[in-house]
C-alpha cells in the first residue's frame, strides 16, 4: 500500500506497471484531484479497501461488461451476491462507485446508462433491504461518475453503532467540540459548550474532564443529524435521538491532563474503540500528553483521524508550522501514516473510504466558535464503519466496565458485547469472583443508550439489570459470558511485550498495573527470556495477579505501566487457568501486630496459652481471644466505674477490659478482658484459650 501526494508520476497516458494479482482479489485505484492511492496485490491490504468501496462500471478491456445497464439472470445474481458480501464485510453499509473501470480507472457513463445503472443498484438494494444515498458526483473525461453510500435498513430499537475516543492534551478543545456536535450550538470562547458535558462539580469549575464521559452523535437514512436539545434544560434525549437513527456515533470522552492518565488508559482498552480522535490545539502546538496518547492508540491498533482546534484565533504562520509538525510526526517511523489534510467533500469520501486501512490518517481543521469546517467532520463521521463484524452463533460474551444500584430496580451493569448473542432472560455466568469462580446470573432487563431492547449483538454496548445479586460482589474487569465457554480463570499467563520507556531496567519480581480490556490489577513479572528490559526491548514474559485471577483470551492486547513506566504487547499464552485459588497463595488476613513485647511468664506462674504468640511476641492476625484474669477488680483510672465501663468510642489504649466490652482494634471489633495497672506497662497478652 502506497501514497503520494500530488501529480502521479506516471504519465496519464502510459498504463500502471502492477504486480500480477493472486486469483480472486481485484485491483482498485482510488483517484482524486490531489491524492492517488494504489491498492497492490498484498491481500490484507486489497481486502480492507474492497470491503468498503465496490467498483462497478465498465474498463477498456471489458467493454461489454456493463453488466449495470442491463444485466441477465445470472449477472444480477452474480452482482446480489456481491453486494452482500461487501455489506457483511462492512458491517451493515459500503460505499459503490458508479462509472469506474475494474482497473480503477475514472472512465465514467453516459446519462442514459448512468440512469439505468442506478437503477440496478436500487434493484440491488432494495433485494438487501437498504438505502442508497448518493454522496457525490463528478464528471470525467468519459462522461458521470457517482459515489453511493448504501446502508441496511435497521428496525426502530436497532441502529448502527461505531464508538469513537477522543484524546489529547489539555485544553485542545475536547470536551468544546463534542458539546457543539451533539447539541448543535457553536461555542463562545469561554466554556459554553463543554459546561452541558461535565459530570461532576469539581470538572465544571476547573474546566478539565477528569471521568470518561459518554455522548452520542445520531444519522438518519440521509446523512442528517438528528440530535435536537431539549428547548428548556438544553438536554438529550437518548431515546429519541436512537428512535430515530440509522447509526449513533459514541464518543468516549477521556481525559487530557497528566494526572488522570490512568483512566485514559481505562478507556482506550475497557470501552473498545473503533476509532481514536486525536485533538491538537493548533496555537499550542504538540506538546504535553498529544504524543502519549497517539502512541498509545498506535499501540492498541486502533485508527486515528486528528483534529486540528482553534483555527479561528491562531495566526496563519503558527497554524502553517503546527501543521509541519504534526505531518512530521504521523510520517515519523514510529507512526508511518499517509497525512491528508482535508479541505472539501471529494477529500472526505476518499479518506473514508481508504481509512480503514490504517495507513491513512485524515486531517481536519475545524473551529468551534466560528463553525468552520464542522460539516466536514459530520460527514465524515457518518461514513465511518465499525470494524469488526460478528456471528448471532457464537457464544456470548460480555465485559463489564462499570456497576450501578438503581433504586427500585436493582444492580445494574455497563459495558460491551464481546461476541455473540444475549436475550432477555437468558441465564450468563458472571465471574471471575476473588476464587476464580463463575455463578449463574440471570438478565432481567436490557438497556441500549437509554432505551429498552430485547437482546444485543457482538460490538454493542449495553446494560443489564441482575437478578439477586448486590453491587457490592461485582467488579470492573468481571464478564458475563455463555455457559457453553465453560470459562476458566487465570493466575498467571505469558506475553510478548515491548517497553516503550523506562528509566532504568525491568527485572523480575517488578510489579505494575496491567490494563487488558476493562481489567484492571497489578501484575508482578515472574520470568522472563533475558535477564532485564530497558526502553524499546522486546521480551516474552510471565506474569502473575497479585489479587484475583482474572478471565483473559489470547492474542489480547494490554498496556504495562507504572508512573512513567509504558510497555504494550499481546497475550500469548495463558497459565494456571482454574476455578480455586492457587496452592501457594494465602487467605486474606487482616494484620494486626503489636510492638509491645509479651512476657514470658504470667506472675501465677503459668506458661501462655499460645506459646508461639509468646515467643514472637507478635499478635496473630486471625486470632481473637479472651484472656481468663479472675482476681482482677475493675478500677475507675482504666475507664471503669463500678457499675461497669465507661462509654466510650475507644476504649483506653485498645487494651482488653475486664467486663467483656467491646474493644475496637484496627477497625475491627473485639471481646475481651482489661489487663491490669501492673501489667499495663508489659504489655498486652492475647491468647487462644475459651476461643
Amino acid at each position: 500500500f502506497t501514497g503520494t501526494k500530488g501529480p502521479s508520476p506516471t504519465p496519464a497516458k502510459q498504463p500502471l506497471t502492477m504486480i500480477p494479482p493472486p486469483p480472486n482479489f481485484t485491483l482498485c485505484t482510488v483517484q482524486s484531484d490531489k491524492y492517488r492511492l494504489l491498492a497492490t496485490a498484498k491481500p490484507r491490504f486489497v481486502h480492507r479497501i474492497s470491503r468498503r468501496r465496490s467498483v462497478i462500471g465498465h474498463s477498456r478491456e471489458h467493454v461489454s461488461t456493463l453488466a449495470l445497464v442491463s444485466p441477465n439472470g445470472e449477472q444480477y445474481d452474480s452482482l446480489l451476491r456481491q453486494l452482500r458480501e461487501r455489506m457483511d464485510e462492512g458491517c451493515g453499509e459500503t460505499i459503490y462507485v458508479v462509472g469506474v473501470g475494474s482497473d480503477g480507472g475514472d472512465y465514467g457513463l453516459n446519462e442514459s446508462d448512468m440512469e439505468a445503472s442506478v437503477a440496478t443498484v436500487q434493484s440491488l438494494c432494495e433485494q438487501i433491504e437498504a438505502d442508497l444515498i448518493l454522496l457525490r458526483e463528478r464528471t470525467e473525461a468519459g462522461g458521470q461518475v457517482r459515489d453511493y453510500l448504501i446502508r441496511r435498513r435497521v428496525g426502530e430499537a436497532d441502529f448502527l453503532e461505531v464508538r469513537v475516543a477522543v484524546v489529547g492534551n489539555v485544553d485542545a478543545g475536547k470536551s468544546t467540540l463534542l458539546g457543539v456536535l451533539t447539541h448543535g450550538e457553536l461555542d463562545n470562547g469561554r466554556g459554553f459548550a463543554r459546561q452541558k458535558l461535565f459530570r461532576h462539580k469539581h470538572e465544571m469549575e476547573s474546566g478539565r474532564t477528569s471521568s470518561v464521559g459518554n455522548d452520542i452523535l445520531g444519522f438518519d437514512q440521509e446523512g442528517q443529524v438528528v440530535n435536537k436539545p431539549d428547548s428548556h434544560g438544553g438536554s438529550l434525549d437518548w431515546t429519541k435521538i436512537c428512535e430515530k437513527s440509522s447509526k449513533v456515533i459514541t464518543f468516549i470522552d477521556l481525559a487530557g491532563h497528566e494526572k488522570y492518565l490512568k483512566t485514559t488508559v481505562f478507556g482506550m482498552t475497557g470501552h473498545l474503540p473503533d476509532f481514536c480522535m486525536l485533538m491538537v490545539g493548533s496555537n499550542a502546538g504538540i506538546v504535553g500528553m498529544t504524543k502519549e496518547h497517539l502512541g498509545l492508540a498506535l499501540a492498541l491498533n486502533v485508527p486515528v483521524f486528528v483534529v486540528v482546534t482553534k483555527i479561528d484565533m491562531c495566526p496563519a504562520n503558527i497554524l502553517q508550522e503546527t501543521l509541519k509538525l504534526l505531518q512530521r510526526l504521523l510520517k515519523s517511523p514510529g507512526c508511518r501514516k499517509i497525512p491528508v489534510l482535508v479541505q472539501n467533500k471529494d477529500d472526505v469520501i476518499v479518506t473514508a473510504s481508504n481509512f480503514s486501512s490504517e495507513r491513512m490518517c485524515p486531517i481536519f481543521q475545524i473551529s468551534n466558535v466560528t463553525g468552520e469546517n464542522m460539516d466536514l467532520l459530520k460527514m465524515f463521521l457518518n461514513l465511518l464503519s465499525s470494524r469488526t463484524s460478528f456471528k448471532d452463533d457464537e457464544p456470548a460474551e460480555f465485559q463489564i466496565d462499570d456497576t450501578y444500584s438503581v433504586p427500585g430496580v436493582g444492580t445494574v451493569v455497563s459495558g460491551t458485547t464481546l461476541r455473540g448473542l444475549i436475550r432477555l432472560n437468558d441465564t450468563m455466568l458472571l465471574g471471575p469472583d476473588p476464587l476464580g469462580a463463575f455463578i449463574p446470573i440471570a438478565v432481567k432487563s436490557i438497556h441500549r443508550k437509554r432505551m429498552p431492547v430485547k437482546e444485543v449483538r457482538g460490538g454493542q454496548t449495553a446494560s443489564f439489570a441482575l437478578k439477586k445479586i448486590k453491587r457490592s460482589s461485582i467488579r470492573k474487569g468481571m464478564v458475563m459470558v455463555s455457559p457453553r465457554l465453560n470459562p476458566q480463570a487465570s493466575w498467571e499467563f505469558e506475553a510478548e511485550i515491548l517497553v516503550l520507556h523506562h528509566p532504568t531496567t525491568i527485572s523480575p519480581r517488578y510489579q505494575a498495573m496491567v490494563h487488558c480490556g476493562s481489567i484492571r490489577q497489578t501484575a508482578t513479572i515472574l520470568t522472563m527470556n533475558r535477564d532485564c528490559l530497558r526502553t524499546g526491548d522486546k521480551a516474552t514474559v510471565h506474569f502473575r495477579f497479585i489479587k484475583t485471577p482474572e478471565y483473559l483470551h489470547t492474542d489480547q492486547r494490554l498496556v504495562f505501566r507504572e508512573g512513567r513506566t509504558k510497555a504494550v504487547g499481546t497475550i500469548t499464552k495463558l497459565l494456571q487457568s482454574t476455578n480455586n485459588q492457587p496452592s501457594n497463595s494465602k487467605p486474606p488476613q487482616i494484620k494486626m501486630q503489636s510492638t509491645k513485647k509479651i512476657p514470658p511468664k504470667r506472675e501465677d506462674g503459668a506458661a501462655p496459652a499460645n506459646e508461639e504468640a509468646a515467643s514472637t511476641g507478635t499478635v496473630a492476625s486471625t486470632v481473637t481471644a479472651i484472656s481468663e484474669i479472675s482476681d482482677f477488680h475493675p478500677q475507675p483510672s482504666l475507664g471503669f466505674t463500678e457499675n461497669g465501663p465507661k462509654k466510650r468510642k475507644y476504649p483506653v489504649s485498645g487494651q482488653l477490659c475486664g467486663r467483656k466490652c467491646l474493644v475496637d482494634v484496627r477497625g475491627q471489633r473485639r471481646m475481651g478482658r482489661l489487663v491490669p495497672d501492673d501489667r499495663k506497662a508489659a504489655g498486652t497478652q492475647i491468647t487462644n484459650q475459651n476461643l
